[in-house]
């Protein structure tokens, strides 16, 4: 293996847990909001870590586009509207935070739901690039 490859390397695993700690700290971000809402069902322990790691999961394999064509693909809509909504909710849940804003509890649904649709798009469309490089080889 050459150098050139073990530093491109090094750099895609340093990339990539940087996104995924950005992931799971915008899940950590959302779950903070639900559960200073007062969604009561929202703010278990469990529920928390869950956020994070599908966070950390879907910033891992979503924010993950091929070279530039003249248009793009339905996985590059897929990962680009989730990179888009994910990094959103999470900061409107950071403002409402911040801000001490008392949010009404619709608002954090959607504020939720937004997050948790950005993340499952992320790795819908990381999986889907994934599973059709290794079919590929």
């Amino acid at each position: 293996m050459a150098i050139g490859s073990q530093t491109r390397n090094f750099a895609e695993v340093m990339a990539r847990t940087g996104l995924a700690a950005a992931g799971a700290s915008s899940g950590l971000f959302v779950a903070a909001h639900l559960a200073k809402a007062g969604v009561e069902s929202l703010s278990s322990t469990e529920f928390v870590l869950a956020m994070m790691v599908s966070g950390a999961i879907g910033f891992y394999m979503g924010i993950d586009l091929p070279a530039r064509r003249s248009e793009a693909t339905p996985v590059e809509t897929l990962s680009a509207v989730g990179t888009f909504l994910a990094p959103v909710a999470a900061l409107l849940s950071v403002y409402y935070i911040i801000f001490d804003v008392d949010a009404r509890h619709v608002w954090s649904i959607v504020i939720g739901l937004g997050w948790l649709l950005g993340v499952t798009l992320q790795i819908a469309a990381g999986t889907i690039v994934r599973v059709g490089r290794s079919r590929s080889l």
